[in-house]
């Protein structure tokens, strides 16, 4: 099986954002179930403040990486370091068309790393609080959005899943710490306990990894979508 762990591109109109990508999956199967939602005891975060954390604690990494560590793999096999950067480039983008409810097509992937040069990290980060506007603008959280019509929290979810776990994948490719935003891993265990039974028959997860006794947080999170919390390139 697969160990890449993206969200579902069947959140997109257009083809798919990988290849062999599986059929689209009806809407239930990606909507939280009741019985979960009442174990919420407090209100949830708002989504934007979650993605300007999210940002705040990934940009540090993205910045780091050098010319030379964009050949280097990861630990999404599918990706090198450039490839991912390019891919998680395209989510930040799309997923900002998705909070304002407009069609997004992901049939390729754009080599912007190539199109803005060394000021990529500079665009990266221009893209990342326009991301975080577009999901702060009333209205973003409420309804239905995609091309599967999801929960638009739910949907806006999934790119803070990318944007977290890919911030880890970059950093542990090329040798950074990380450290998630306060906050992020706890929406995202909740994401990721409703959506895996799904995503992994469709192979966008893995089977979970095992993690030892006294694993945190993060590391669960890690090993819940597929990945090896202790992953190395060699």
């Amino acid at each position: 099986m697969s160990d890449r762990q993206d969200i579902p591109d069947e959140t997109h109109s257009g083809a798919p954002a990988h290849p062999a990508q599986p059929a689209r999956t009806p809407q239930s199967a990606w909507t939280p179930q009741p019985a979960q939602a009442a174990h919420a005891t407090r209100p949830a975060p708002p989504i934007s403040a979650l993605l300007d954390a999210a940002a705040g604690a990934a940009l540090p990494v993205l910045r780091q990486v050098r010319d030379d560590q964009l050949g280097w793999p990861t630990p999404c096999a599918e990706y090198d370091v450039r490839a991912l950067l390019n891919h998680l480039f395209q989510v930040v983008v799309a997923f900002r068309s998705l909070a304002a409810k407009k069609d997004v097509d992901f049939s390729s992937t754009p080599d912007r790393l190539g199109e803005y040069g060394a000021q990529w990290p500079d665009r990266f980060a221009d893209a990342s609080a326009q991301l975080v506007e577009a999901w702060a603008a009333p209205g973003a959280e409420d309804g239905l959005t995609g091309g599967m019509q999801l929960p638009a929290r739910t949907v806006g979810a999934m790119v803070l899943l990318d944007l977290t776990v890919h911030a880890w994948d970059v950093a542990r490719a090329t040798g950074r710490p990380y450290t998630p935003a306060e906050g992020c891993v706890a929406e995202l265990r909740t994401l990721v306990a409703q959506m895996a039974p799904t995503a992994r028959k469709m192979n966008v997860f893995a089977e979970p990894a095992p993690v030892p006794p006294g694993a945190s947080d993060l590391e669960v999170l890690l090993a819940e979508t597929g990945r090896d919390p202790h992953w190395t390139a060699g």
